[in-house]
């Protein structure tokens, strides 16, 4: 009998997302679960595969957008892009996907929840189920207020770009269904802070995210922690037993290549008996917690005008889109 393979055995402790908005990549490493973020949407909707998809959410937009110009049909394009290729994943993962909210939104409380609630009228209106959609929203003070408001609405929030222990209690004592802690983006600050390379074992993200999962399970927060953003396969074999682990296509594929035994390594039992301080949350806190860690609050300003940027160019790529459209009818 042949022995399982690295991403077998993740499966038996953790649940396996897949991070990319590629469906033909879904559909090969057939995770639990997939998370979309603006950067793998933009890349997805440049890609041949996806033309009807783009062409079908202009479509909609044109007519949702009712006369307005461009930028109003454009706008409206990208909610149903995301919502689009939301729908193609979860035909093919049982369960969840994770869409984002705009990353330009992120300090506006409002602002975030109104775009959450249209969003899952757009999916709820296509014939999913809310209880299958992870809004993705960015752990800032404000968007984890607008999480919290969300949660009590039903619709279930994903808190991505979250770098500190600051985030991780406010999002947990907000109740948010899940959270996105970055692996790979902390082992980067640390790595060119310091000019050091580091083993898996002692990687700073991974060291971060086994604190995030020890002080949950100790004080019995249902909040996930799924760890995201990765960089080699040996953070992902620290990380084995996290609640979930959201994993790129060619990540996954050196996990299904490698073969040996793959032990646990975060487990609840043991949380649970470590000796844990509380940390007692507010607004204040937050921001001193926050203004004293120069990793979290570089990389959230950074991951938040990355993913910004991200929409931009996918603003751009479909106003050309519906640019070259528009000429193309007008010379038939």
């Amino acid at each position: 009998m042949s022995q399982k393979n690295f991403l077998e055995q993740l499966k038996s402790m953790t649940v396996v997302v897949a991070d990319t908005g590629d469906i033909n990549s879904i559909e090969k490493f057939r995770p639990r679960d997939t998370t979309t973020n603006p950067s793998l949407i933009t890349t997805a909707a440049s890609m041949p595969a996806y033309a009807k998809l783009v062409d079908d959410a202009l479509a909609w937009a044109r007519k949702e957008a009712k006369g307005g110009g461009t930028d109003e049909i454009v706008k409206h394009a990208i909610d149903r892009l995301a919502v689009e290729f939301g729908l193609e994943i979860l035909k093919i993962v049982p369960g969840r996907v994770s869409t984002e909210v705009d990353a330009r939104l992120s300090y506006d409380t409002q602002a975030t929840v109104d775009k959450a609630r249209h969003l899952i009228a757009l999916y709820e209106a296509a014939g999913a189920k809310r209880d299958r959609i992870l809004i993705k929203i960015a752990s800032t003070w404000e968007g984890i207020r607008a999480a919290e408001i969300l949660e009590e609405e039903g619709i279930h929030c994903n808190l991505t770009l979250l770098f500190g222990m600051h985030q991780a209690v406010a999002c947990a004592e907000a109740k948010v269904t899940l959270i996105s802690p970055f692996v790979g983006r902390i082992l980067d600050w640390y790595k060119k802070s310091t000019g050091k390379d580091y083993a898996p074992h002692e990687d700073p993200g991974v060291l971060s995210v086994t604190s995030i999962y020890e002080y949950y399970k100790h004080f019995g927060h249902a909040t996930e922690v799924m760890g995201a953003s990765f960089r080699n396969m040996g953070e992902i074999v620290e990380l084995a037993g996290c609640d979930l682990l959201t994993i790129a296509p060619s990540l996954l594929a050196e996990l299904e290549a490698a073969t040996g035994d793959l032990p646990r390594k975060l487990d609840p039992a043991k949380a649970k008996a470590k000796s844990i301080e509380k940390i007692a949350m507010n607004e204040a806190v937050f921001r001193k917690m926050h203004d004293a860690d120069p990793m979290a609050k570089e990389k959230l300003d950074e991951g938040i005008q990355g993913f910004s940027k991200a929409l931009v160019a996918l603003e751009k790529q479909l106003a050309e889109r519906l640019s070259a459209g528009a000429t193309s009818s007008a010379s038939t």
